[in-house]
């Protein structure tokens, strides 16, 4: 069964839409369960379940069925979300009969749910005249298609294959993680890779006639492009080698592929999208042969599909339009991508792949352009030209949103613009309680963009430089002369205010196109300081081009990242006297600057104390700690909703390590988002912080939350969560005391979503 269950899913996987993929799937599991019945129901918009597919019952009642979650068996699968096996299904209390069927015959039953992020999209039922329980395997076998399916009609809600399938079109909600705060609606720009046939946009085709002309010029162009490249090559080539030319020509010909595409465009779809189809079957049958040589085929095919590919990607793609209100949409986004949509139009950005350290998620931050990362779900080569929702508090998507759904987003835009505005008048205020209480509020930038929002808000200094910016954007390890111009620009444009320049942090989700590293665990491997030590050539001109740039200025700090024992920062500690020292002695009139350790790691937690006698400053790093201590990625959407910054676990170790730097005479700082939360900051102003540095967008609304609440509320408040069980209950307490302070809209505004 198992060679069988593989193949299902290959198959469901190459379908070209859902009505394929579900009539694979009924006939498929009949066979290879030897069952008389497979059917699949699906959810439609009234929270009713349709049969959409069915091998065994009447066709005539496909589309016809539809039952609500009271009633019948599928129902009861619906409700209890998990599977029915009965040996005699008329005997169950919840049993109901539906003559346009014609399964009163059918005695077993199995049913399954379709689950896909906890909401049961159908159920996948078999049925037989026998009278038997379907034994484990036989479930096992259902329970594993049905989560295959279950990503199939996601995509399907998607991309609008479910209205054409005879339902209303719905909303889909998509999850990923956030990139860029803020909230954005507009039509869906989709980007794909050149010449990738798994990422061709699908659009629909009207104009029959002109489209099959336009494939026929642009496999004409291929052919003589191969004829030249055979003349080109004949001498070198032995007769066997120039078969493969001829071989090309032949599989364009209408007979062949070429006939394959147009009949496809003859059924509405467009000359790129039906090529791509055609070209995945072929390679896909040749992967799948048993013979070597015909198993190789599948690359020649492969090649030949990109190379008409690209010529009939390249009349599409130069005469692309933006509207008003863009969302760019893609599988991996890059900087030179977002630099081809005009600034006045863009509004949204959503990354299948990438992370919140991802390059264009720091872009988009600088840019103040709400973005999502890692939608992993999305089925983004279908949604083109649609209308999206981009939630970046969340880190969620919505797709064709229902207008109630788009007048709350509205209003939130709204709401959060008059914010923006009515918070202006801040920047020159300090921030300080009601009764007097100072806290700084200081900024992460990494971009130059980032320096002027960040002055422009109010920031007292910065709490974290990312330093692997500069290297992210470019091609090479930059050189000492370079780093220093770059970093000299910072420190300038805060002087005298400090600076913490975090030492270069690669590894986990952030890699250096020219500095590969692999590994299986990214996370728990090679990263931040541990990269670093091991190459003290990169770390000496790091630090010599920092220490450098601060002559003059000093307001300099060097942070180190990703610390875990006292070893680590006493060897760090050495090469920065060591590269102090030389520039001493090349003349530079310098001071040695403070140097500090990032509390991210579990076992930096409890030796917080230890670290602070040896270091001039701690700074917690709230996102890794966060994932670290809750076992989360925090950049997999699969387990985002796990990822809670207010989790108890969290806010004790927080407490411990201002405890333990305080005691030892060092002032803590945090520099994670969860600095930048105005619910949150009053809790680590209580817990003593001595700093809190956020993103520029999110300085004046937290600024503003510390200025309308007293020290002693906060206190209050904090000794309340930390009784708390879960992050659910801390959220709401918190809420609660802003409500009662009378400063509510200065939380998240889709928290409540």
């Amino acid at each position: 069964m198992l060679n069988s269950l593989r193949s299902i899913v290959q198959e469901v996987n190459a379908a070209r839409d859902l009505p394929t993929a579900l009539d694979i799937i009924v006939a498929r599991v009949k066979s290879s369960m030897i069952t008389e019945v497979c059917s699949v129901y699906l959810r439609d918009g009234d929270n009713g379940y349709v049969l959409m597919s069915t091998d065994g019952l009447n066709p005539d009642a496909v589309g016809a069925v539809k039952l609500s979650p009271e009633q019948g068996l599928v129902g009861r699968v619906v409700v209890r979300e998990e599977p029915i096996n009965l040996e005699y299904a008329p005997a169950h209390p919840r049993y109901q009969y539906f003559p346009e069927t014609g399964e009163e015959r059918y005695n077993a039953f199995l049913g399954v749910p379709i689950i896909h992020h906890r909401q049961v999209l159908g159920v996948l039922v078999v049925q037989q005249t026998e009278r038997r329980r379907f034994d484990e395997s036989e479930e096992a076998f259902l329970v594993t298609l049905s989560a295959q399916l279950a990503g199939v009609i996601a995509h399907a809600e998607a991309n609008g294959t479910l209205a054409a399938f005879g339902q209303q079109a719905a909303e889909a909600k998509f999850v990923g993680v956030p990139g860029a705060s803020g909230v954005a609606i507009g039509e869906a720009v989709v980007i794909a890779p050149a010449s990738d046939l798994r990422a061709v946009l699908y659009k629909p085709c009207s104009e029959i006639d002109v489209e099959i002309e336009f494939l026929q010029r642009c496999l004409a162009a291929v052919r003589e492009d191969i004829k030249q490249v055979g003349k080109k090559l004949k001498t070198r080539l032995n007769r066997e080698e120039q078969a493969l030319f001829d071989a090309y020509l032949a599989m364009l010909d209408d007979a062949s592929l070429g006939g394959e595409v147009t009949e496809r465009i003859k059924q509405g779809t467009c000359a790129a999208y039906a090529w791509a189809e055609v070209i995945l079957e072929h390679e896909r049958n040749f992967s799948s042969m048993d013979d070597a040589y015909l198993r190789e085929r599948a690359a020649d095919v492969r090649d030949l599909g990109q190379r008409v590919l690209a010529y009939l990607q390249e009349e599409v793609q130069s005469c692309r339009v933006y509207p008003e209100k863009s969302i760019l949409v893609g599988e991996e986004l890059t900087a030179s991508i977002l630099g081809e949509v005009p600034k006045s139009k863009l509004v949204g950005i959503v990354s299948v792949k990438g992370s919140g350290n991802s390059h264009v998620a720091i872009l988009a931050r600088a840019m103040d352009i709400p973005t999502v990362m890692g939608a992993v779900d999305l089925p983004y080569t279908r949604i083109d030209q649609r209308q999206l929702i981009v939630d970046g508090y969340q880190g969620s998507v919505f797709s064709d949103p229902s207008e109630a759904l788009s007048e709350h987003y509205s209003a939130i835009i709204v709401e959060e613009q008059a914010l923006v505005r009515g918070l202006e008048a801040l920047k020159d205020l300090p921030c300080e309680t009601l009764d007097h209480h100072r806290v700084p509020l200081w900024v992460n930038t990494g971009l130059m963009a980032d320096v002027v929002r960040s002055l422009e808000r109010g920031a007292e200094g910065v709490g974290l430089y990312r330093t692997e910016v500069p290297f992210l954007l470019r091609d090479r390890f930059p050189g000492e002369e370079e780093q220093r111009i770059i970093y000299r620009e910072q420190l300038e444009a805060f002087a005298p205010e400090p600076v913490t320049m975090r030492t270069l942090d690669i590894g986990g989700d952030k890699s250096l196109p020219y500095f590969p590293i692999e590994e299986d665990n990214p996370f728990l491997g090679w990263r931040g300081i541990r990269v670093t030590l091991d190459h003290p050539e990169i770390f000496l001109v790091q630090v010599r081009a920092m220490i450098k740039a601060s002559e003059g200025l000093d307001n300099l700090r060097i942070m180190l990242p990703m610390v875990t024992n006292i070893p680590e920062l006493e060897a760090a500690q050495v090469l920065i006297y060591r590269a102090y020292n030389e520039l001493l002695e090349e003349g530079h009139k310098i001071t040695l600057p403070p140097i500090g350790v990032m509390i991210e790691v579990p076992a930096a937690v409890y030796q917080a104390r230890e670290l602070a006698a040896r270091a001039d400053f701690l700074s917690v790093g709230s996102n890794d700690l966060t994932q670290y201590l809750l076992a989360v990625d925090r950049n997999n959407a699969r387990v985002a909703d796990l990822y809670h910054a207010l989790h108890p676990a969290v806010l004790r170790a927080l407490q411990q390590i201002v405890s333990d730097g305080h005691s030892q005479g060092v002032t803590v700082s945090i520099c994670g988002e969860l600095a930048g939360d105005p619910g949150a900051a009053i809790l680590l102003m209580a817990m003593g912080f001595d700093v809190l540095s956020m993103n520029a967008s999110n300085l004046p609304r937290v600024k503003s939350v510390i200025r309308g609440i007293t020290l002693q509320q906060a206190d209050e408040l904090l000794s309340e969560v930390m009784l708390l069980p879960d992050a659910y209950e801390i959220n709401v307490c918190v809420e609660r005391a802003l409500k009662e302070a009378g400063i509510t809209r200065l939380l998240r505004p889709s928290i409540s979503n």
